[in-house]
């Protein structure tokens, strides 16, 4: 890896990483939330942190590669697009209390993390793997966000 490429890694993943932290700090679960009825497989709130600070830097990783490798093509546009929709869907969810809003970004931004997947997976394998358990754990939260939708109705 040269220089630049690296300075390009780094780059990706602490845009990404310092992205997602301040959103989340901004649009912290606060009394609203706690008072949510939650599903029965919700988890405790101390795990969303490492879930999510080890996701952006796989999201982080997989951005720079497509960057430096597809620059030109649809994948850096999804991922893009993906992290967008991730980064709007916390202030959404938290701030604004629309747990109806925030699924239609969350299954928006699944079908474009399942895009990215499909569209990396025979041109840059590495970056379509990165990005497995980050869709599985969009579908997850995607559980979360419509079960309490669903037992919390507006």
């Amino acid at each position: 890896m040269n220089k630049s490429h690296a300075l390009t890694l780094i780059l990706f993943v602490v845009v990404t990483v310092a992205g997602g932290s301040l959103i989340g700090y901004a649009s912290t679960p606060g009394p609203w939330y706690q008072e949510l009825q939650k599903p029965p497989l919700n988890p405790p709130n101390w795990i969303f942190g490492p879930v999510w600070t080890t996701l952006y830097v796989f999201i982080g990783i997989a951005g720079a590669r497509v960057f430096i490798r597809e620059r030109g093509t649809w994948l850096p546009k999804v991922w893009l697009l993906q992290l967008v929709l991730n980064f709007a869907w916390s202030p959404v969810f938290f701030s604004l209390h629309r747990p109806d809003l925030s699924l239609a970004i969350l299954l928006a931004m699944l079908v474009a993390i399942l895009a990215f997947i499909a569209l990396a997976w025979n041109r840059d394998r590495p970056s379509a793997l990165l990005f497995l358990p980050y869709a599985a754990w969009v579908s997850f939260a995607g559980y979360l966000n419509a079960a309490i939708w669903w037992l919390n109705p507006l």
